[in-house]
């Protein structure tokens, strides 16, 4: 790692990584242990262990795991802390949100260019952010990639059990993103989760404005429900973002998202395209 790329891992480095980076040299230190023993219990180097307690390369989730194991004391400090490192890790203009949908007993989004981040492959989600403008370093490519994989652990959550539904533009379908191979994976990966007991996902058809109408031609949009059951609608476009939560706003955009729904084609139908762009399709 270079001194430049040191620095800039210092000053990007979020409360979060500052924090675990002064517990971890707090409870090493109070084991009696050097970096270079703690290093090797956990299978990174002394020079590691140092970089992390600087924030000069601060704590991966695979490190956390570790940390927790030698050195955690039962406490689950570091167990906590991987949801918030991963946090950190998002841009600017979608943290208000990644709690928010980590969270959320309902979330419905529609999507008009790319397949919705929580839906991505690693494949998919890597062509993306890496084929943007400007262009970022591999290193900040992965840490976003790890981090918007992580946010499909609310698939499988429970207690309460989330209900997604997702529509996709469908463009998106036909849009190569990174390669067509990557584009099949992710059509694969989409029809996979559509499966899902808790998942629904449909499709606008690209021919919907010549039925006199199209709902959802202002762009992008998602609903969420709290655990609350407060309702809030989330937008973003050209790295800004904005979160609604006045009821008036909410239940106007909520009824266009209503009206979008019912002018895509039925899950059902959606499931069979998808895998027939795949190559999937099953007679």
């Amino acid at each position: 790692m270079t001194a430049m790329a040191r620095a800039e891992n210092k000053a990007e480095a979020g409360g979060t990584a500052h924090l675990v980076a002064a517990l971890a040299k707090a409870l090493r230190e109070q084991q009696s242990l050097t970096q270079d023993e703690l290093g090797r219990r956990i299978g990174y180097t002394g020079s590691a262990i140092s970089a992390m307690e600087t924030c000069a390369q601060p704590a991966s989730d695979k490190m956390l795991v570790a940390l927790e194991e030698q050195i955690g004391g039962g406490l689950g400090v570091f167990e906590k802390a991987r949801k918030f490192m991963l946090l950190d890790k998002y841009p600017p203009q979608f943290k208000n949100f990644a709690l928010m949908e980590a969270e959320a007993v309902t979330l419905c989004s529609y999507q008009t260019f790319v397949v919705n981040g929580l839906y991505q492959t690693p494949e998919y989600a890597r062509a993306l952010i890496g084929g943007g403008f400007p262009k970022l370093p591999d290193k900040k490519v992965e840490e976003l990639v790890e981090a918007r994989i992580a946010r499909r652990a609310l698939f499988d959550r429970t207690n309460p059990t989330p209900m997604l539904e997702l529509i996709l533009d469908e463009s998106v379908l036909r849009r190569p993103i990174g390669s067509w191979e990557v584009q099949r994976g992710q059509l694969r990966s989409l029809a996979e989760d559509a499966e899902r007991d808790n998942v629904s996902v449909q499709v606008m058809p690209m021919e919907r404005g010549l039925r006199g109408g199209h709902a959802g031609t202002r762009g992008d949009m998602v609903l969420v429900v709290t655990q609350e059951h407060h309702h809030v609608v989330y937008l973003e476009t050209e790295d800004e973002s904005t979160l609604i939560s006045d009821p008036v706003k909410v239940a106007s955009l909520t009824h266009r998202y209503a009206k979008i729904r019912t002018q895509a084609l039925s899950p059902d139908d959606s499931l069979s395209l998808i895998r027939k762009l795949a190559g999937d399709e099953r007679t």
